[in-house]
């Protein structure tokens, strides 16, 4: 495995690849890198070779036997990965390529040059652009699959990844729901949930039971060491549910908003915006003022009330003949009618540049209305915040942008999302206090620098003791001592802090290891990945019931995709109670087209694509990237699944 990149995620993305997946890793980094955030850095390399050291010692002493391939790592330092790093680095002979520096025209110029020196290579690309991501997706597909011949005796897939994308939803899930565990899976945004049960009582399943925790016991207070050995039971069988009692559980939801209730997002301009009141009202009494003039002319001269309200339209705008010779009744008429008219024009004036004001603020930027609340105030429209921006509106929840630079590459979003945002420094008096701050439901702090969006949580504290925060660090160990020093001032608030390579690692590993990742979950000190895996040449899945391809610790199939073609096979097993079931389930459920309330005796078909919660390791092995591990360990018991 090849790693390229500038910043920490590369740091990460390598130690994940080599600690989980004991695969051989070359890194390859600018030379200034080395003096960027070391204590970071330093610490990433310490903990991975610390815990193969653990695996080598653990291995040592069960006799050498069931050893599993422990990863090494090169270091390559070049200033970009041109061909001859590249070639250094070997490409030609790697499996797959990530490509994760912060400059999109960086990773597709790398892309191109690691495709023409090997169109075997499975390539991750890190792309903030999507649209262009597709395009350049495909681009080096065709080129890999025109390179081979057609050939299908490899996996030379192109991924494009965005680490913006990939942690997005945890943090919106966090200001929203508290938690992080999420995982999005088209359109629909699920949330790993911690249920604590009752004494002797068994927590309550959701749509499904991911692990069984390894104590009920707040964090901090079990021995770090011990509770590494103990661990949790991740994708548990129900035996092992069934015996859980008084232990926690992590069971799968939808994310719902637990705020209160909401006004959804608006729109278009609507009609009774392009006017202010007072305008409305004097319109509404011009026209009604003509309409009496025009019924009392039809009363006085007697004629068609229709023809009474064209000569009052011409009297109004004094454009008909003086009513001379005429009774006195239609002569008064026609003066007030002329009266009408001339307060008309003022009207219609006002009425048009308000028109224009509306349309012209349209396209502006919008001011917190006046009597906003229960609303997440977002400081930082960067990279990261223009997505959790996006996915906050997704879910129909206001939201207040705060941004120091005016031009800034989320304004343009908020703008068309019509969000209101507040240009200044979030540092300064007063900032904070315009974005309703004392009235806010939560803050994601989400800039690029660490102290600012300390600076605003602390100055948030001190006006909403119990408000939710949710701020963005990249150092961990300050991510931590903020996390603990802000529970312990105020406990009765939800503080989160979240560092946004640590999120996006897991799921840049997994696409490097040929498979589309959707989320992954962390459970304790593990993690739980979340893929879409197709169902044909996998004997594990291929012809097996959902009930028979279940592997406790290793994975679990949750969900059926029919837009993959699994909507013939699933009526194809010739059960009427079966294919009603999956019918309703789909219609109920299959918002973006998966079946969730699959029938534990449905035969998984060739042509079908499953969505399915794994452990790393057991996704590897299902896979073919690595030997079973009940071939590794023979008659032996299996492992407990807190094996690191």
């Amino acid at each position: 495995m090849v790693v390229c990149g500038d910043d920490g995620l590369a740091h990460r993305l390598a130690a994940e690849l080599r600690g989980v997946y004991g695969e051989q890793v070359t890194l390859v980094v600018p030379p200034s890198e080395r003096n960027v955030r070391l204590p970071v850095v330093g610490r990433a390399r310490a903990t991975t070779t610390a815990l193969l050291d653990r695996v080598t010692a653990a291995v040592g002493r069960a006799g050498g036997n069931g050893a599993e391939p422990v990863g090494t790592q090169q270091i390559i330092e070049a200033a970009e990965a041109t061909d001859a790093v590249l070639s250094d680095a070997g490409v030609e002979r790697a499996a797959a390529l990530a490509l994760v520096y912060d400059d999109d025209e960086t990773n597709i110029r790398a892309a191109l040059t690691a495709r023409r020196l090997n169109p075997r290579l499975r390539l991750v690309l890190r792309l903030y652009n999507r649209r262009l991501g597709q395009h350049i997706e495909e681009l080096l597909d065709q080129a890999a699959t025109l390179a081979a011949g057609g050939g299908d005796g490899f996996d030379a897939s192109t991924t494009v990844l965005s680490d913006a994308d990939t942690a997005a939803p945890a943090l919106v899930a966090t200001a929203v729901a508290g938690t992080s565990k999420v995982v999005q899976t088209d359109g629909l945004l699920l949330r790993a949930v911690e249920r604590t049960p009752r004494p002797g009582q068994v927590a309550q399943p959701g749509l499904a039971t991911l692990a069984v925790l390894s104590s009920n016991d707040p964090p901090g207070t079990v021995d770090p060491e011990l509770a590494e050995e103990q661990g949790p039971s991740l994708l548990p069988d129900a035996e092992t549910v069934r015996g859980a009692t008084g232990r926690g559980t992590v069971v799968l939801e939808q994310v719902s908003y637990t705020g209160p209730a909401l006004p959804p997002a608006r729109g278009a301009v609507p009609f009774a915006s392009l006017f202010s009141r007072r305008l409305r009202w004097s319109l509404a009494g011009m026209v009604a003022c003509v309409v009496a003039l025009a019924v009392a002319l039809s009363a006085v001269a007697d004629i068609h009330p229709l023809k009474a309200f064209y000569l009052t339209l011409l009297d109004l705008f004094a454009i008909d003949d003086p009513a001379i010779g005429q009774p006195i009744g239609r002569q008064i008429l026609q003066l007030l009618s002329g009266l009408v008219g001339l307060l008309l024009l003022p009207v219609l004036l006002a009425a048009v540049l308000e028109a224009l004001g509306t349309f012209r603020t349209a396209s502006a930027l919008r001011k917190p209305p006046r009597g906003l609340g229960g609303h997440v105030v977002l400081l930082g429209l960067g990279k990261i915040g223009t997505r959790v921006l996006t996915r906050l509106r997704e879910l129909d929840i206001p939201v207040v942008c705060v941004e120091s630079d005016p031009d800034a590459r989320g304004l343009a979003t908020a703008r068309r999302l019509r969000v209101p945002v507040v240009l200044g420094d979030v540092t300064e008096e007063g900032v904070l206090e315009a974005a309703k701050i004392h009235r806010a439901y939560a803050l994601l702090a989400v800039t690029s620098a660490d102290t600012t969006n300390l600076e605003a949580v602390l100055y948030a504290r001190a006006v909403r003791p119990d408000l939710r925060v949710v701020l963005r660090l990249y150092d961990d160990d300050f991510a931590t001592a903020v996390y603990r020093t802000l529970r312990a001032a105020h406990p009765r608030a939800s503080t989160r802090s979240r560092s946004v390579s640590h999120l996006a690692a897991p799921a840049f590993a997994g696409a490097m290891m040929g498979r589309q990742i959707l989320g992954a979950i962390p459970v304790e000190r593990r993690v739980l990945l979340f893929a879409a895996v197709d169902v044909g040449g996998h004997p594990q899945l291929e012809g097996k019931t959902v009930a028979q391809t279940f592997r406790a610790g290793a994975w679990r199939v949750l969900a059926l995709d029919r837009s993959a073609g699994a909507a013939g096979s699933a009526g194809s097993t010739g059960r009427d109670r079966q294919e009603t079931a999956t019918e309703e389930a789909y219609e109920d459920g299959g918002r973006a087209g998966l079946v969730w309330d699959l029938d534990s005796s449905y035969v998984l078909k060739g042509t079908d694509r499953v969505v399915l919660a794994a452990t790393r390791r057991g996704l590897a092995e299902l896979l073919g990237r690595r030997p079973s591990q009940q071939t590794l360990r023979g008659a032996a018991a299996p492992s407990p699944p807190h094996r690191p």
